[in-house]
């Protein structure tokens, strides 16, 4: 019989760790108790797999027992990897054990797939390398300092290169166990548990939730004055040669010195701050998509909504009507 892990992290748990091994549990045992009854016959073991045989969160108030240690599974199809406290060293030095069995696993023909910020651990078995995957967009800028190797894409939900899956963040992880439930099953059976554990299948970007919070976690001050300066003056006409001028630096070289800052180009940096204040507008006021426009330094209204889109993967529109807080209340 075909086997999935799930893994049960040492040292690396919070209550969202639980609830992204649980959900995952619960909807693999539904999907299988499903496919039992169309085809008699059980298609995959199921089971909680850890280095620990008990692994406590919150001082003992939970806690996740392992179901079999990875030493007794010799093989498995398909492993899990959970959200975790989001700390390389932790994730690193505390699943030793896990990062060698993955490693193996993988090596073995095992796919691997991590919610949320368990991309941290499955990142430091090294098989990101150079491949592309997401997390949660608020852990973007830890994870590109810890693994500049791999190409982060937090715009996306759910990535998937050479027998690796990523997600984006918090409780995503049901819309990749129903993504995987579709490729290890059946889409008939994905259908079902979506439906059973009302799931919207159709969401593949997070950009809608995240929030923009420029990197500064630099040393180069006159592009945290320029971050300032695109902060606090976002609604005016900005010209990024006339920035670069004032600060007597050749535009080329302006951008580089920029992008090493930041992980960004300044362009790249305004529109980001201009969406963010945008969302802003359509969650907390009344003015029209027009009258935001005006309000946060655009006056074309094509280019302002292709931004906006590019950035949130919906139109302005779309995001007033979902987020607006009079419209959520009324």
């Amino acid at each position: 019989m075909k086997h999935i892990s799930i893994l049960v992290p040492d040292g690396q748990s919070n209550l969202t760790t639980i609830s992204s091994i649980v959900g995952a549990y619960e909807i693999f045992i539904r999907a299988n108790a499903h496919w039992e009854e169309k085809q008699q016959k059980t298609p995959y073991t199921i089971e909680l797999v850890g280095a620990a045989d008990k692994v406590d969160v919150y001082q003992g108030l939970f806690s996740v027992r392992s179901q079999k240690h990875v030493s007794e599974v010799p093989a498995s199809n398909l492993i899990v990897i959970p959200s975790l406290v989001r700390s390389y060293e932790k994730a690193l030095k505390g699943n030793q054990l896990l990062v060698k069995w993955i490693k193996e696993q993988y090596k073995n023909g095992a796919e691997v797939a991590s919610m949320c910020t368990g991309a941290f651990l499955l990142a430091s078995t090294g098989l990101l390398d150079g491949k592309s995957c997401s997390t949660h967009w608020a852990a973007g800028p830890e994870f590109r300092e810890r693994f500049p190797r791999v190409n982060l894409k937090t715009d996306k939900l759910i990535i998937y290169q050479d027998g690796l899956y990523t997600n984006g963040g918090a409780f995503s992880f049901l819309n990749l166990i129903i993504y995987l439930v579709e490729k290890y099953y059946d889409r008939q059976t994905a259908l079902y548990c979506a439906k059973i554990f009302q799931i919207d299948m159709g969401r593949n970007l997070q950009s809608e939730f995240s929030v923009f919070n420029g990197h500064k976690k630099h040393e180069d001050k006159e592009v945290l004055e320029v971050q300032a300066y695109f902060e606090s003056h976002y609604q005016d006409r900005i010209s990024i040669k006339e920035l670069s001028e004032k600060l007597h630096v050749g535009r080329r070289n302006f951008d580089r010195r920029f992008i090493k800052a930041t992980g960004i180009t300044p362009l790249e940096y305004l529109q980001r701050v201009r969406v963010e204040a945008t969302k802003n507008y359509l969650e907390n006021t009344r003015k029209t998509v027009s009258e935001i426009m005006y309000d946060v330094g655009y006056n074309d209204d094509k280019a302002f909504r292709n931004v906006f889109s590019r950035f949130t993967g919906i139109s302005p529109n779309d995001y007033k009507s979902k987020y607006n807080k009079e419209r959520i209340l009324s």
